[in-house]
């Protein structure tokens, strides 16, 4: 597995609304993009920071994973995610080397992208995703 750069780091938000304040007024970042992913049921926004984006993550429902993230750690840094091509081969080589999977295959994320996720208690207590542009 090729990594070819930091894809973006999700941030979990309880309102992206009342942060785009800081993100645009204070940091001078422009959100160009928000979208509902409803299998994940999460509200998402994103900003570009050179190369990586900054992906603010709300939760639509009490039952998503972000909601529950808050309620046990509190707003702050969610995951990091790389860019990778071949992205069901990787999480084959990713398993191989003993690493947990939460996805087998990979998914269709936010802005279109393939996506998948390793296990935090393989990966050094970080939730790593792993995305791939699709073709």
């Amino acid at each position: 597995m090729e990594i070819s750069h930091i894809e973006h780091i999700g941030i979990a938000v309880k309102s992206i609304e009342e942060q785009l304040p800081y993100y645009e007024g204070v940091l001078g970042l422009t959100c160009y993009n928000i979208e509902t992913v409803e299998d994940q049921k999460v509200k998402t926004a994103f900003f570009k920071v050179g190369q990586t984006k900054i992906e603010l993550l709300e939760p639509t429902s009490e039952e998503s994973t972000i909601a529950k993230f808050i309620e046990k750690k509190g707003e702050g840094v969610h995951h990091i995610a790389f860019a990778t091509n071949g992205l069901n081969e990787a999480l084959k080589e990713m398993e191989n080397k003993g690493v947990r999977l939460i996805d087998m295959q990979a998914r269709k994320g936010a802005e279109g992208l393939n996506i998948a996720f390793l296990h935090p208690k393989s990966t050094g207590s970080v939730l790593t995703e792993l995305c791939e542009h699709p073709e």
